[in-house]
């Protein structure tokens, strides 16, 4: 929630309605004056399928719901104390430095924000847009400018989903004999969070959990020689991983880290585990947001697996580990995409398509989820039907999206939000596991 006071006037550009519809929500108190040339590009809008041109028309209508409560040329007040209007620029072009005076639809909106302040002077007007660009340009014409910030999780204080201690001897024996022990920390274990136990005296590690349900630890239910699907985890941080990914309890599990760190490699394997092996689940789902949600795919060539197979390369490559992991494995293995394709309990999708979808009894991986915004993300993990488990994995120092950031994109977003659920787990891997060469490429460069 983003603190506003009668004395700041918000400028919204219109990527934050695009990104989020119910942004008015995130200025309790405030005055927002929205440039005319924001309906027009709204507008311009609203005839897109996926999630902007959803965000477009709900725009749309709140606004008019507004309009039929009152004048929003005078202004008209929301519940939360914010009052709204649209607001048509008497400046023109011939305003703005002769380098932007194009009649872009942006130019314009600056156009109309540089009257709106002139017209206040007695108040601090703020533009708010996601688009770097113009940001820049709104602080060198003379507006102050900023980011868009409800959603925003500061990366340095994200959740990790571990943490270490230091403990006697008596305790580890304690935890050892008791298999439950109760901690008193300063600053309590979440649901679900990783502890690793550290004795000094004898050099012993253990490797614990906080139970979901009460506020005591007990030991894992696995070890770094536990074999999932023919992938052994290589350090404590996939160890965590692997077990919240195998407890059934817990129904939606976040990993985020750095390429090389196995994330994507330990979802796919925990869900051949459960799913092929085990039968816990009726099908693996697996999905790649690469292709934005909504995104025809249309323009490619071919049937939807040939549509998706330059995105899904990466996913066949570690299915391809896994299936050629130990002994029995390799006999079973001719072709992964045979696999998926005759057994049918492995199904690689598009995203495009899961609004409005109820997806029960599914072990359901999203990969690359740090390009997600936090709207997609909830219109994901808001179709898990009963039984259904979902996996979300990405690298946020990797986010191709141009509105999203390291502190605003939906993975962080969901990390911080579900850290106190008890049927929710997370961790961030640390160690990069794929080659001397790749991690020393992702620390250097």
């Amino acid at each position: 929630m983003t603190e506003s006071n009668n004395k700041t006037i918000i400028i919204p550009d219109t990527n934050i309605f695009l990104h989020d519809a119910n942004c008015l929500n995130a200025y309790p108190g405030g005055i927002v004056m929205i440039p005319l040339e924001v309906i027009e590009e709204i507008d311009d809008h609203k005839r897109r399928m996926d999630d902007v041109g959803s965000n477009a028309r709900r725009t749309s209508r709140l606004l008019d719901e507004l309009r039929v409560k009152g004048s929003l040329s005078q202004g008209v007040e929301l519940d939360n104390g914010c009052r709204v209007s649209v607001i048509f620029g008497e400046k023109t072009l011939h305003s703005l430095p002769p380098s932007i005076r194009t009649n872009k639809e942006d130019n314009r909106i600056l156009a109309t924000a540089l009257s709106i302040a002139e017209k206040n002077p007695d108040y601090e007007c703020v533009f708010v847009t996601k688009d770097i660009n113009m940001r820049i340009k709104a602080e060198t014409i003379g507006l102050k400018s900023t980011d868009y910030e409800a959603g925003k999780v500061e990366l340095d204080e994200l959740y990790m989903g571990f943490r270490e201690m230091d403990v006697d001897k008596k305790l580890m024996d304690t935890l050892s004999s008791m298999k439950e022990i109760k901690l008193d920390l300063e600053t309590p274990l979440t649901p679900n969070e990783m502890i690793v136990l550290i004795c000094g005296e004898s050099g012993e590690v253990i490797y614990g959990r906080r139970a979901p349900d009460k506020d005591v630890i007990y030991p894992l239910n696995y070890d770094l020689e536990t074999d999932f699907a023919g992938i052994t985890p290589r350090n404590p941080e996939q160890l965590f991983a692997l077990e919240i990914l195998m407890d059934e309890r817990i129904q939606l599990v976040t990993l985020n880290g750095r390429a090389g760190t196995g994330k994507t490699l330990l979802a796919l394997a925990a869900g051949v585990k459960m799913v092929v092996e085990d039968g816990r689940y009726e099908e693996m789902l697996v999905s790649r947001p690469v292709i934005p949600m909504g995104k025809d795919l249309g323009f490619l060539p071919g049937g939807i697996g040939e549509k998706l197979d330059p995105w899904m390369v990466p996913i066949y490559d570690n299915l391809d580990l896994i299936f050629t992991s130990g002994g029995e494995k390799k006999k079973r293995k001719d072709n992964i995409r045979d696999i998926i394709e005759n057994t049918r309990v492995i199904n690689i999708e598009p995203l495009t398509y899961i609004r409005g979808r109820s997806l029960p009894e599914r072990y359901m991986i999203v990969d690359e989820a740090q390009n997600l915004s936090p709207h997609e993300v909830k219109t994901i993990i808001t179709r898990a039907g009963k039984n259904t488990k979902i996996i979300l994995t990405g690298d946020p120092y990797q986010i191709d999206h141009p509105y999203l950031d390291m502190n605003s994109n939906g993975l962080n977003y969901v990390v911080e939000k579900f850290k106190n659920s008890p049927i929710a787990g997370h961790v961030t891997l640390m160690k990069g596991e794929r080659s001397e060469l790749a991690e020393l490429a992702a620390n250097l460069l």
